[in-house]
């Protein structure tokens, strides 16, 4: 019933987005504007996302301590972004657990899920870093530019939040302590307060290995490096639309697409991404003429979705495994 009210908030969520897009544009205009558009720009725009993802593959395989092959790291990474684009609630996450545990030798399932929620924790980074300079540089107002401390003060929480992992059980102890302080001392309050110390513990479990500084610099490296070039990629591709590009727009938007696949929608954000983009765009600068903008945003989304429809397609031959039998095993680590 859970899933369904989720699936259900999804569907209204799109259809409210696609609904407003489509009271913004003409669609006479749109078409025009697709048709016009210089998609020469698509070669390179694809291979700089290809060069991003072998990044993030890269960065992953040093998560896992060496668990993978790179080759089959990206393999493995790119069916689980497919995954993502078809199936809600970011099912792609266990896809990735259960192939990664088929490897010789396998990886555990728990290895796995703790490096997911350290590249949750990085690309979050990223992206407040990104939008932080994207914002100082925009002409947006005033008032969103002064946003872009939180860059550094994110960096700053991040550094923290690694410091803690290498005193795990001094920081869970600590935690507990001031919960408990905090919500009172009857049993049922203790007992949440244990809760929250458990699950903090897991954050600090994923950043266990960044507690090496070799590491974590490598980690940090590798995901500057991946959000780059996904930045370069954005900023070819806005060629194929407008004659000038803007690095500080690419950022905006970039940051807002990002942001966007968290918010509830169907399967590959349809609507959401879009509308996000849009808002993006608007705030930089570019988002007239709408229909030019709203162009842009289609292909935005449909580049990325036949770049990781057509990486994952292989990453399935490559792994040797149907679908029905990766549904099998996405039902049996769940």
């Amino acid at each position: 019933m859970k899933h369904w009210r989720a699936g259900l908030l999804g569907i209204l969520v799109s259809l409210l987005a696609i609904a407003f897009i489509g009271s913004q544009i003409n669609p006479g205009l749109l078409a025009g504007a697709l048709a016009a558009a210089r998609y020469e720009y698509l070669l390179p725009t694809t291979v700089l996302l290809l060069a991003g993802l072998a990044a993030r593959a890269w960065r992953w395989r040093t998560l896992l301590s060496g668990g993978l092959p790179l080759m089959r790291a990206f393999s493995i990474m790119n069916v689980a972004y497919l995954v993502n684009g078809v199936l809600p609630l970011r099912i792609g996450e266990v896809a990735r657990m259960f192939l990664a545990a088929r490897a010789d030798p396998p990886v555990p399932p728990l290895k796995s899920a703790s490096t997911i929620v350290v590249e949750r924790l990085l690309d979050l980074l990223a992206v407040v870093a990104l939008l932080a300079l994207a914002l100082a540089a925009s002409p947006a107002p005033d008032e969103l530019r002064s946003a872009a401390a939180v860059g550094p003060a994110a960096l700053v929480v991040f550094l923290a939040l690694v410091a803690l992992a290498g005193q795990r059980a001094r920081a869970l102890r600590l935690l507990e302590t001031l919960a408990i302080r905090m919500l009172g001392a009857s049993s049922s309050r203790q007992a949440l307060a244990r809760r929250l110390a458990a699950g903090f513990g897991h954050v600090l479990d994923g950043l266990a290995p960044l507690t090496r500084p070799a590491s974590l610099l490598q980690a940090l490296a590798l995901t500057a490096i991946s959000w780059a070039l996904s930045a370069a990629a954005g900023y070819v591709l806005m060629f194929a639309f407008y004659d000038q590009a803007s690095w500080a727009a690419t950022g905006l938007y970039i940051a807002a697409a990002a942001l966007a696949i968290a918010v509830p929608a169907v399967p590959g954000n349809l609507g959401t991404y879009e509308l996000s983009i849009l808002l993006a765009l608007g705030a930089a600068g570019y988002g007239e003429p709408r229909d030019v903008a709203a162009a842009f945003a289609l292909v935005v989304h449909g580049v990325n979705v036949a770049v990781h429809a057509g990486t994952g397609i292989i990453g399935l031959i490559q792994e040797g495994i149907s679908v029905s039998e990766l549904s099998r095993g996405i039902q049996g680590v769940r």
